[in-house]
């Protein structure tokens, strides 16, 4: 166990030269400082373990620095000593987050008790915090839920569910950010197969004459640059899972071999003419339209017949808004946590403007929008003003009707909504003129002044 180190803070030679005597003594390693500035450095570039430190002292007062310690530094223990101490004194260090408060000249076994028990503290504390760390670094890798109580979503748990305890291949398809290797994911998770590998190959990032190895493996020498041999994502799954994400940027040649593969649990590494039997469920998934492909001759038919037993289908986050605000707050507070920062819920006009954006990056966009107004944003929770500010419209694109149209089951409610809205942009256009707003609408003065008082429409300052 490595020596306790601490840090004695007094503007007296004579104190700090005494306290470090009888503390070397005990087997601990002291070092020193001749005020509070000078202590501060030496905390924020060393670990010390317990700090000893003096109430009046030049530049800065014992407990201005007892105070920043407890907020920078609330693990280590802090010892308040003083010659001009007082009940009144030692009630605000124990408020400040003292450890302990002794008068000088401190009496020896008192100083060396309180010097133990404050080491005691210490340690339980950084062990405290180590164990918080490690719960949240094991909450961050916990697999994500996938979120949403939308009819779609209900359906493709109620999929994932069914089809994850067998064996039989699936294809998932939807747009790009979409979720689409979280399914897979999950079909892992819930599988028989759980326990072993769950390996992820994105054919879309691997040069067409690199893919073949990459997926089967190589035998040194087979070709320029195999200077040794190389195990293969097929046999790296085997008794697990393998996730063929892009498939459908796959080179046709991959795929022959692909389906040779699937078709006799057998492969042979580039170079090499030993078939090796691997066990490996697949899982697939792309971005493209794989019939249109086959009718361009870009992917196999039978291929495609092999890997799409099971077809699941991911919807673009435009189509299913009123999940939104569930995946906007999840990512709220998940992402708090690991930026370090106060959670901070979204109001609901926040989360309304949200529904009304396009996200033709789907939920990857969203996830980092809401990183972005995590950060950015001020107060307690992040309004609408923070959305307005901070989100891009033209990377998520709006349509506020459709967005609407989501916030509204009942027909009435949504025609007075519209309907509310467009005397109110109307009047606003003619500046509050009610006669002339009426000629242009098309109605009677007192037809539009009975509509403003039905929704409460009064003029704007």
């Amino acid at each position: 166990m490595p020596t306790p180190t601490i840090l004695v803070v007094d503007d007296e030679v004579s104190i700090r030269r005494t306290l470090r005597e009888i503390l070397e003594y005990e087997d601990y390693a002291v070092e020193e400082a001749e005020d509070g500035v000078q202590a501060l450095e030496m905390l924020r570039s060393g670990a010390y373990d317990l700090v000893l430190l003096d109430i009046k002292m030049p530049k800065r007062d014992g407990l201005d620095i007892l105070d920043e310690i407890s907020q920078e530094m609330p693990e280590v223990p802090v010892v308040m000593i003083s010659g001009h101490g007082n009940i009144e004194t030692a009630v605000e260090a124990t408020k400040l987050g003292a450890f302990d408060f002794i008068e000088k000249p401190p009496d020896l076994n008192r100083l060396l008790v309180t010097v133990r028990n404050a080491f005691d503290r210490g340690q339980l504390e950084t062990q405290n915090r180590r164990m918080r760390q490690t719960l949240v670094e094991q909450h961050e890798h916990e697999l994500t839920p996938i979120l949403g109580e939308s009819d779609t979503i209900g359906r493709i748990k109620n999929t994932i569910n069914r089809v994850a305890p067998t064996e039989a291949r699936v294809l998932i398809t939807g747009e790009p950010g979409t979720g689409k290797e979280l399914v897979a994911k999950w079909i892992h998770a819930l599988s028989n197969r759980k326990e072993g590998p769950m390996v992820e190959v994105n054919c879309a990032a691997i040069p067409g004459e690199l893919i073949e190895s990459e997926l089967f493996g190589h035998e040194k020498g087979s070709f320029t640059g195999a200077t040794k041999q190389r195990i293969g994502k097929f046999e790296q799954a085997d008794g697990g899972t393998l996730f063929l994400d892009e498939i459908g940027d796959m080179s046709l040649s991959a795929q022959a071999k692909v389906l040779r593969a699937l078709q006799e649990n057998k492969i042979a590494r580039v170079g090499g003419d030993k078939s090796i039997p691997v066990d490996v469920r697949v899982v697939a998934a792309t971005n493209k339209n794989l019939l249109e492909e086959i009718e361009e001759e870009h992917f196999r038919e039978d291929l495609y017949h092999r890997i799409s037993v099971i077809l699941i289908d991911v919807p673009p986050l435009r189509e299913r808004r009123q999940d939104i605000p569930i995946i906007a707050n999840h990512f709220a507070e998940r992402l708090a946590r690991r930026n370090g920062v106060p959670p901070r819920p979204f109001t609901d006009d926040a989360l309304r403007k949200l529904q009304q954006f396009e996200w033709r990056g789907n939920v990857r966009e969203l996830h980092n929008v809401v990183e972005r107004l995590l950060i950015l944003g001020e107060g307690d929770a992040i309004g609408i003003d923070a959305v307005d500010r901070y989100v891009n419209p033209g990377a998520a694109g709006t349509d506020p009707i459709r967005g609407m149209i989501q916030q509204y089951e009942d027909f009435s409610d949504f025609r007075d909504k519209a309907e509310e809205l467009f005397i109110l942009q109307k009047l606003r256009a003619h500046d509050w003129n009610v006669s002339q707003t009426a000629e242009t609408i098309g109605i009677q003065r007192s037809h539009l002044y009975n509509k403003m008082n039905k929704y409460g429409i009064e003029r704007e300052d």
